[in-house]
């Protein structure tokens, strides 16, 4: 029987290795996948999608069956592709990683759905290289799904035929963006694309081609198993479904649960999360991952769904937040992210190229006492050089989230350290 409200996790259990088919089955495991291919036409799945309100997961936010009503279907002989987004390499973020080595069935059946939908005969599962565990249970898995015929020729003796091969990356935090992962897989170097045009139109050796996060197809089977007015009821506030919600950082249980969209940001730190340890307060937070803005204790009332971490100043993004306690400097804090998206730039544009490099140093210097007020200009002027439609694709923008937060927040800290003097851990930031 299905958990109503945790369907992303009810077959997670502390005392099970994982979820084999025989398990996910006897829970209604492939019953999503039956209802689509005996009662539904491939645009009516996408509606279904549509109508229960699924945006992606992976940080957009964009809107999953929307993404897959902009397929061209109206040539049934035109070869079209489905990717799973499994190359999850951002700071603080493991919720795929769960899913993918506790449940791999949940995203093999969201997967043939997915591509029922689309049309398309033939996916990847595009897999971080370090999640070595995770490959190996979806290969089982994978073999487990063809010996019982859900994939393969015919599937379920319907006209649909389809099969998923897994794709173990090179690793780079670039192949988050759709086409760079795309030119990747076509064994090209890791470079964003051109858009438009969109990978729904142009993608895979140039054919149409979806690339939905795997969290995102993981909520699939359950909303055709249940129905879209089900789905929608268990948000508890714009968005709907449920979601991975993750803390990490100097908290008491530092982890993941299946919580509403919409939960209170104080509920999950300080009920789920146990608060934080002793001895440590908290001092601001990055709501959704390394490329965030940083928020602060007041916005603890704040539900986590896209639009509502948007009005305060940031973003949802995969919501797993990483927290910052009143004794880890925020400038150090932010040099280590800021280190990580510099090594991580692809290179193919100059403002991320030489701008995160350039950033590094700044922010370097001034923790070594070699820096200058006009610092603090010139790095408020870098997070405006590398905003979103300076560059060729998010990742530049997203590292300056942090920096930019920082700056409004911290700025003492930084001064402390252009003075000559550390700045004390407990500090309090300027009101």
């Amino acid at each position: 029987m299905e958990n109503m409200s945790r369907p992303l996790t009810q077959n997670i259990q502390p005392d099970r290795v994982f979820a084999t088919l025989a398990d996910y089955e006897s829970t209604g495991g492939y019953q999503g996948l039956r209802r689509a291919l005996s009662e539904l036409q491939p645009k009516e799945v996408q509606q279904w999608v549509k109508d229960a309100g699924l945006r992606g997961r992976g940080g957009s936010g964009f809107p999953a069956g929307v993404k897959w009503s902009l397929m061209p279907m109206d040539d049934a002989r035109q070869t079209h592709y489905l990717i799973a987004n499994g190359d999850e390499m951002e700071p603080g973020t493991f919720k795929d990683r769960f899913l993918l080595e506790r449940d791999p069935h949940q995203l093999i059946e969201g997967m043939i759905i997915a591509a029922y939908a689309i049309q398309a005969r033939t996916a990847y599962i595009f897999l971080r290289a370090e999640y070595h565990l995770a490959a190996r249970r979806l290969e089982q898995a994978l073999q487990e799904a063809r010996a019982k015929g859900y994939l393969g020729e015919r599937i379920l003796n319907s006209d649909f035929s389809l099969d998923i091969h897994l794709h173990t990356s090179a690793g780079r935090y670039i192949c988050g963006e759709e086409t760079a992962l795309i030119n990747s897989l076509e064994g090209k170097r890791a470079h964003p694309r051109t858009k438009p045009p969109f990978a729904v139109v142009s993608g895979l050796w140039g054919k149409p081609t979806v690339v939905n996060n795997v969290e995102t197809l993981c909520n699939v089977p359950h909303i055709l198993r249940n129905g879209v007015n089900w789905y929608k009821g268990l948000g508890l506030g714009a968005d709907q479904g449920s979601k991975l919600f993750g803390v990490s950082g100097r908290v008491r249980r530092p982890g993941l649960w299946e919580l509403p969209m919409g939960t209170p940001i104080r509920e999950i730190i300080e009920e789920h999360a146990g608060g934080m340890r002793d001895g440590y307060s908290l001092r601001a937070f990055l709501p959704g991952g390394a490329s965030t803005d940083f928020l602060l204790p007041e916005h603890l009332d704040v539900r986590m769904d896209y639009d509502a971490v948007a009005k305060v100043g940031s973003r949802m993004g995969t919501g797993t937040m990483i927290v910052l306690d009143d004794k880890t400097c925020p400038v150090k804090m932010v040099l280590n992210l800021e280190r990580f998206f510099a090594q991580e730039s692809c290179g193919w544009c100059t403002p991320c190229r030489d701008g995160l490099p350039w950033t590094v140093a700044l922010l370097q210097d001034i923790i070594e006492g070699r820096g200058h007020m006009e610092d603090l200009d010139t790095l408020s002027r870098l997070t405006g050089m590398m905003a979103l439609g300076n560059t060729f694709c998010a990742l530049a923008p997203g590292a300056m989230e942090p920096l930019q937060s920082a700056l409004k927040f911290f700025r003492r800290d930084f001064e402390h350290y252009i003075a000559g003097v550390a700045p004390p851990p407990s500090m309090k930031r300027l009101t």
